[in-house]
């Protein structure tokens, strides 16, 4: 049986690898985009201008909304959804504190 060690690590990794999942599937980066153009909540539009079935759209903006990253409203059948700008601008920070100190560490190695 495997052992989740996901807890061996810190808050902080943990949260921007959860990030990074959540944004790691084209239809998400396509969602993402559609919810930036638009600028506004968006309810059934998105599924109308995706190549993907409902379901499948409705599974990655469930993705989206678990890491944070869009929020969103159920009112019956009707969903709508925005980009969780808060969200996006600790992510992007705290990506590029991470990638800045990972080009520090290894400023002074010389490997491959």
């Amino acid at each position: 049986m495997a052992i989740n060690k996901k807890a061996e690590f810190t808050e902080l990794d943990q949260k921007l690898a959860d990030m990074a999942k959540a944004m790691s599937h084209p239809a998400r980066i396509a969602i993402l985009r559609i919810l930036a153009q638009r600028n506004t909540c968006i309810c059934g539009e998105i599924v109308e201008v995706m190549p993907l079935a409902q379901a499948t759209v409705s599974q990655h903006l469930k993705e989206l909304c678990n890491a944070g990253l869009i929020k969103g409203t159920i009112d019956g059948k009707k969903s709508c959804y925005c980009i969780n700008w808060d969200a996006f601008k600790d992510f992007n920070s705290e990506f590029n504190t991470l990638f800045g100190d990972l080009q520090i560490i290894s400023a002074n190695q010389n490997c491959c």
